[in-house]
């Protein structure tokens, strides 16, 4: 009898379990009221029982395939305009109807805290210009929002870790998304009259290395320093967790624990440990384009020098990983902020600038809305209005000024240095004299300097330095900056000096 149960048991878990393989799946990417990018092909894959044949049918178009031997499946429908809301049908032995899908512009942001801070703000004392104003009339039903949940991984996912699924642009969801991403998104949205798709994928206190993959960090040699780094912090993690059980043992007895620096989570400094969770399972999805804001964390003694190499590296990591050679990617050069003196943010804003040279790229200028005292500034407006500038000329190819004064070349005469920029129609500075330049002779000693505009460029010069060699601006951690163009955007902080 008791052998009977058993086989009985094993039969009914057997054939739970082929019922469970027969179900065709979505990765969670995939949802009703979701965004599909407008004329590309649509990818759609997941899983199914090995061998199983799984077809698909969106607006007009269908496909069908075969589930491989590990049980995946992948078909591309053919390429739609904009338009929806429409329904998606995806068959196997079962049925999934997924409702309400747009096809417009899908676009990605992401970075460490200036993109994750939400519309909400973080908090009392780090809030987002007008926020209730801005929460109060965000509804845009056709803004799509998904926020992907903080993960890490040793190797690249399939599928991100559980999230709510795609939802509508309202007070109640834009209230937790990105605040640049929804500025960014709703200025597209007003300009080109389409869907927007916004997915948030986003870490305070993160660093780049985290975003790329394993694949990229390993083949460069001259990336190896990020692997000395993690293992310098790893050294001293040992400590930190000890003082972490110190301060809970002071809560359980009802104790005040210290005030102690704030510590980043080790598990999101991981080298590609972001880019394996929250970035490898979107890459099949076909999108418009990127948004970034990083690196603060990069930013530090040590580190600040690999950014100009990581960074592009980075970026080229993810358009290969999405099959787009040309994706554009758009990123915020850094604010103005009273970071640790040994923090230089000078380097890292110029290595932002350097990477200018990849095509398809572009920066937003930040530097005369930060906040000398909070790293989180609050005017996030301006950043999100100045990306969508830039994608409208870089992704939507139209004729317009979008972005302020960009050096362009300098050179020395006599005693003084003569700059030259792009972007320059009508060079003017905010409080009548141009200010924040400095120059340098041949000893690399910066000394404040003088700058008179001529016309589309500057000459800039000091007494102290009588023949100069080398200028830059607005190059402190929290530097005083007033060139502007005239299309009212600010030029970005610069040097000639040879930096890594």
């Amino acid at each position: 009898m008791k052998l009977l149960s058993a086989l009985v048991l094993a039969t009914a878990t057997a054939a739970t379990t082929i019922a469970m393989q027969a179900e065709v799946t979505l990765p969670k990417v995939i949802s009703s009221h979701m965004v599909l990018q407008r004329d590309m092909p649509i990818h759609l894959w997941g899983d199914a029982t090995p061998g199983e044949q799984v077809s698909a049918a969106f607006r007009n178009t269908s496909g069908t395939t075969t589930a491989d031997t590990t049980g995946r499946w992948s078909l591309y429908l053919a390429a739609q305009p904009a338009g929806g809301p429409y329904p998606l049908t995806i068959k196997a032995t079962n049925t999934l109807q997924l409702d309400d899908i747009l096809v417009g512009d899908l676009w990605v942001a992401s970075g460490q805290s200036n993109m994750e801070m939400p519309l909400a703000g973080f908090n009392a004392t780090t809030p987002i210009k007008d926020s209730e104003k801005e929460i109060a009339a965000a509804n845009y039903p056709q803004i799509r929002l998904l926020h992907v949940e903080k993960d890490t991984s040793d190797y690249p996912l399939d599928d991100l870790k559980a999230v709510t699924g795609w939802s509508l642009c309202t007070p109640d969801t834009a209230r937790k998304i990105s605040a640049v991403g929804y500025f960014f998104s709703r200025a597209i949205h007003q300009k080109e009259h389409v869907a927007i798709g916004l997915i948030d994928s986003t870490w305070g206190g993160t660093p780049a290395e985290a975003w790329t993959s394993m694949t990229v960090l390993s083949a460069d040699a001259g990336l190896m320093p990020v692997f000395s780094a993690r293992s310098r912090k790893m050294e001293t993690q040992a400590a930190a967790l000890r003082l972490q059980e110190l301060d809970a043992a002071d809560k359980a007895q009802g104790k005040t624990p210290p005030v102690r620096a704030w510590r980043p989570d080790p598990a999101s400094h991981r080298p590609a440990a972001l880019y394996n969770a929250m970035i490898a399972p979107i890459v099949p999805l076909p999108i418009r384009g990127v948004i970034w804001y990083q690196g603060e964390t990069n930013s530090a003694p040590g580190q600040v020098d690999l950014y100009s190499r990581l960074f592009p590296a980075m970026i080229q990591d993810w358009r290969t990983q999405w099959h787009q050679a040309d994706l554009p990617f758009l990123f915020v050069q850094l604010s103005a902020y009273g970071a640790n003196p040994n923090d230089n943010w000078g380097i890292l804003r110029d290595a932002q600038r350097r990477t200018l040279h990849l095509i398809n790229t572009g920066m937003a200028v930040s530097i005369d809305v930060g906040d000398e005292h909070n790293i989180h500034p609050a005017n996030k407006q301006a950043v999100g209005d100045r990306l969508a500038l830039l994608a409208r000329r870089i992704a939507y190819k139209e004729n317009l000024v979008a972005a302020g004064p960009l050096f362009r070349y300098a050179y020395p005469d006599q005693n003084a240095m003569h700059v030259w920029f792009d972007n320059a129609a009508g060079l003017k500075s905010s409080n009548g004299t141009p200010q924040g330049f400095e120059v340098a002779g041949t000893d690399g000693i910066f000394t404040p300097a003088t700058a008179k505009i001529e016309g589309d460029s500057l000459t800039v010069s000091s007494p102290t330095t009588p023949a100069p060699r080398y200028v830059r601006y607005a190059w402190a951690n929290y530097p005083t900056a007033t060139l502007y163009n005239a299309a009212g955007l600010p030029a970005a902080p610069f040097t000639t000096y040879p930096v890594p």
